[in-house]
């Protein structure tokens, strides 16, 4: 099994990676092998801020597949990249445990945060806000602009400028601009770590097998997960770091 190993830079491990594929290994082992060992949880490259690990727990594995693909543009085919890149679908399917041999055990737990905590909340609150739209319909009444604070409100107690709020009080974030990408991801992070403290396990089980149902049937089955080896019956409680 393969784990994180201090010492490496980001120049080595690229180098090792391109090394391994020109020598024959296939390209996707090769890139989580490298993911294993990548030593950076953030970097400024190209002009470009690449936050890789979320609120110190969650890894955006398709953000360093894509800072890897951008160094091995001559290797990897490129609608294979693309599929990856953009609809989260791998050249070959993992089981958890091939996977888990790949990643190891720290960056295992950190996919699985990103995908529970950030991938699998993002389904929620759409599935909330489509759940929404169909009672105002029901109803025979037009509210679209209280849609997003009424899902809010469902799955948080509150609504979504009270929870940002709250967010960056907490995290020291300026209240003024325009939220950054990364920071917009941590905000969803920080969502779902804040709904499995104020919610019944029950309840939290129920939203997680709804996200998990939405995102099977989304083309390409789960979005963003590109292992298709995710498995549904871990509890989103068991996998905090």
């Amino acid at each position: 099994m393969t784990e994180i190993l201090n010492g490496q830079t980001p120049e080595l491990v690229i180098a090792r990676l391109r090394a391994a594929i020109e020598k024959g290994q296939a390209w996707y082992p090769a890139l989580l092998e490298a993911v294993a060992v990548w030593p950076l949880d953030s970097e400024e490259y190209d002009g470009r801020h690449y936050q890789y690990l979320i609120g110190g727990e969650a890894l955006d594995l398709i953000l360093l597949f894509e800072r890897f693909s951008r160094e091995l543009e001559d290797l990897i085919p490129a609608q294979e990249r693309d599929n990856l890149l953009f609809k989260g679908i791998a050249p070959q399917e993992l089981t958890a445990d091939e996977l888990l041999a790949f990643l190891g055990e720290v960056r295992y737990r950190q996919y699985l945060n990103y995908f529970y905590g950030i991938t699998v909340e993002e389904a929620l609150l759409v599935v909330t806000q489509s759940d929404v739209r169909k009672e105002h319909r029901s109803l025979g009444v037009r509210r679209e602009g209280t849609v997003i604070d009424e899902a809010f409100v469902q799955l948080y107690e509150r609504t979504h400028d009270e929870m940002l709020d709250q967010f960056r009080r907490e995290k020291r974030y300026s209240k003024t601009g325009t939220i950054k990408i990364h920071q917009l991801k941590e905000f969803t992070y920080w969502l779902f770590k804040y709904r499995l403290l104020h919610s019944e396990k029950a309840r939290v089980a129920s939203d997680t097998n709804k996200s998990l149902n939405y995102l099977k049937n989304m083309p390409g089955g789960f979005s963003k997960n590109p292992t298709n080896s995710v498995n549904s019956s871990i509890s989103p409680n068991d996998i905090l770091l």
